[in-house]
């Protein structure tokens, strides 16, 4: 019967990570001041009648902490490219010089930095959601293995294991989240 608790741990632990990993893919789009590519990933571009991730149509970098150059595959993509970047509503201006399209950030207001660090927590608290929906999932599983004839033994270490384990994660959410509201608050 352990074999089946330790397929209950293993799947309510990938539950987490995955709500972990989804909260750091959400903050990354968050942009703390500092030009990122990643800041232009829900950017979608008229690529012939289709809506096309940016990354997809060109290549971005970011040349110095202020500053994200687009470059386009091809030169007739550098108009869809401002429309995209500019429908996002990223706060974002986007200059076409004929050859690539380059991106001026502006630095945050402390007004912007305290709307962002709410939206971080906003996310956090998604990944707060997913982990407690792991851990339901789990605690689900135990009991029906408690129905199949588990011992009230191995079901208490089994529910202590997956708290445990709960307490970790989300104390993971935490710390991603204090690192991500420390760089946002940072001017």
């Amino acid at each position: 019967m352990t074999e089946e608790i330790d397929l209950v741990l293993d799947s309510a632990k990938e539950g987490m990570v995955k709500a972990v990993k989804h909260l750091e893919a959400e903050l990354a789009k968050i942009r703390a001041g500092k030009a990122h590519p990643a800041m232009l990933d829900s950017v979608k571009v008229d690529y012939y009648g289709s809506p096309t991730p940016l990354g997809q149509v060109s290549n971005i970098n970011s040349t110095d902490a202020r500053t994200l150059v687009v470059q386009p595959w091809e030169k007739s993509m550098l108009d869809p490219i401002c429309t995209g970047i500019i429908n996002a509503n990223l706060g974002l201006n986007p200059m076409n010089n004929g050859e690539v399209i380059m991106i001026n950030v502006p630095p945050l207001t402390e007004e912007r930095r305290r709307d962002l660090t709410k939206r971080a927590s906003g996310e956090g608290e998604h990944a707060k959601v997913g982990v407690r929906a792991a851990r339901k999932d789990a605690m689900d599983d135990i009991k029906s293995l408690k129905s199949d004839g588990l011992s009230e033994d191995l079901v208490k270490v089994a529910e202590t294991k997956v708290q445990e384990i709960t307490d970790a994660y989300t104390k993971k959410v935490d710390e991603v989240l204090a690192a991500k509201e420390a760089d946002i608050m940072t001017v």
